[in-house]
């Protein structure tokens, strides 16, 4: 399946699963020694800083986590300070909380921070304050065990149902973050797993301080890493963006090759289809170029233009794949989401066209039928490619090369992957507006 891919594992373990396995495993070997007031200095910078990028960034989801953790953490202190059986009810009524609230903020919609959205959640995290506020409570009157000091360095046995409720929330949002390929979606499932290190370890202060400031610093780095994605990263296409395209440029070494590719009459799709259907399209070239073989690597460097760059290989070496590649767009198919609404009349004339279908129910029937079942349509791609060499070239010598090649392949019938060395026709010419 497409989506498993190594880029998605990549995304998925860097930089929350990273960091968490790295502080593990210093722990572990007991190369973390800092003492426990430095530890949480670490960990109100984390929480500080974390709210102070998400506020800035107008993450409301981040804020929110960050939020959580503080709020649980918090009440472990309180209620966790003096004995045993008030800890152990603390953190099993978080362990249950804070993954029913970190799949409700993984459900959310980024709305900013505002009045309307930010009530609700503070209400609900005000009532389940209050829960375990009354749990505490009633386990302080029973007092069933003696004074406890939270230094010992023993570990708390969770219970099979927080366990269960924890697996159940961490597949949730791994299946998510599959879906969607938001680093939010990554962070809550690592910042999750480090809070929960953190509550096996509550008896001892400073292993449970340590997870979590990094379940703080896995939440606050997702935002730096949204940031990184919407700067080299398309968002429509998921595809690298001109900036990254920009920087691999700089780390080109001789022998290599640059493909331009374009989509023909991609004007005529927006203006006949509207720009829904235009972003289909798009999406549709970016699949298929992203599967490139030969070791290259798609670009989109804006509108319906995309660059392939192939290092290590010549022109010559990758003619073949890139005519591959024009075969299965061209074999591509797919289909209209619906009428584009700019088409359907307005005013006056869109309230006579309701009436005369109210007088033909059977009319009206049919048209239904042929809007939400589209014809299936296809697109295919000019290609132009040039290689390093090109004597005295450098990398914009060689794209502009390929950027000839592309506008010879469009004037000899489109569909096609023209060389800057060489003419061949690749591809038949394209009929219609595909």
């Amino acid at each position: 399946m497409h989506w498993l891919t190594k880029a998605t594992f990549r995304s998925l373990l860097v930089p929350g699963g990273v960091l968490l396995l790295g502080v593990v495993a210093l722990a572990s070997v007991g190369w973390l020694t800092l003492a426990l007031p430095a530890l949480n200095f670490l960990y109100y910078c984390a929480i500080g800083g974390g709210l102070l990028l998400a506020w800035r960034f107008h993450s409301s989801r981040i804020f929110l986590s960050i939020c959580v953790l503080f709020l649980a953490n918090e009440a472990i202190s309180v209620w966790g300070g003096g004995h045993l059986s008030l800890l152990t009810t603390a953190v099993y009524a978080v362990a249950v909380l804070v993954p029913f609230n970190f799949a409700l903020i993984a459900l959310m919609h980024e709305r900013g921070f505002t009045v309307e959205s930010l009530t609700p959640v503070g209400i609900c995290l005000f009532v389940e304050a209050v829960v375990v506020a009354v749990l505490c409570r009633s386990a302080e009157a029973k007092l069933p065990s003696p004074a406890h000091p939270r230094h010992l360095a023993v570990s708390i046995v969770l219970p099979d149902y927080t366990l269960l409720i924890f697996g159940v929330t961490v597949a949730f949002l791994v299946i998510r973050f599959l879906l969607i390929r938001k680093p939010v979606e990554s962070a809550l499932m690592w910042g999750l797993s480090a809070f929960f290190l953190s509550l096996h370890y509550s008896t001892d202060a400073r292993l449970a301080t340590l997870y979590s400031a990094t379940a703080a610093c896995i939440l606050a780095t997702s935002i730096i890493e949204s940031s990184y994605l919407l700067a080299y990263q398309d968002e429509l296409t998921a595809l690298p963006s001109r900036r990254a395209f920009n920087d691999a440029l700089l780390r080109l070494q001789e022998p290599y090759s640059m493909a331009v590719v374009d989509i023909d009459h991609f004007k005529k799709f927006n203006d006949t289809y509207g720009h829904d259907t235009g972003d289909q399209v798009l999406r549709l070239v970016a699949s298929n170029l992203a599967r490139v073989t030969e070791g290259g690597r798609a670009y989109r460097c804006g509108g319906e233009e995309f660059t392939i760059l192939f290092p290590g290989k010549g022109a010559a070496e990758v003619m073949d794949a890139l005519e591959q590649l024009r075969e299965m767009i061209e074999s591509s198919q797919f289909r209209t989401r619906g009428t584009d609404r700019r088409h359907l009349p307005r005013g006056p004339d869109r309230r006579q066209e309701r009436s005369r279908r109210r007088g033909s129910k059977a009319q009206a029937i049919r048209e239904l039928a042929q809007e939400t079942s589209p014809a299936a349509l296809s697109v295919t791609v000019s290609i132009g490619v040039a290689g390093s060499a090109i004597r005295g070239s450098d990398p914009h010598t060689v794209l502009q090369a390929a950027d000839k090649a592309l506008y010879r392949a469009k004037a000899k019938g489109r569909n096609r992957v023209e060389s800057s060395s060489t003419s061949r026709r690749t591809g038949a010419k394209a009929a219609g507006i595909a």
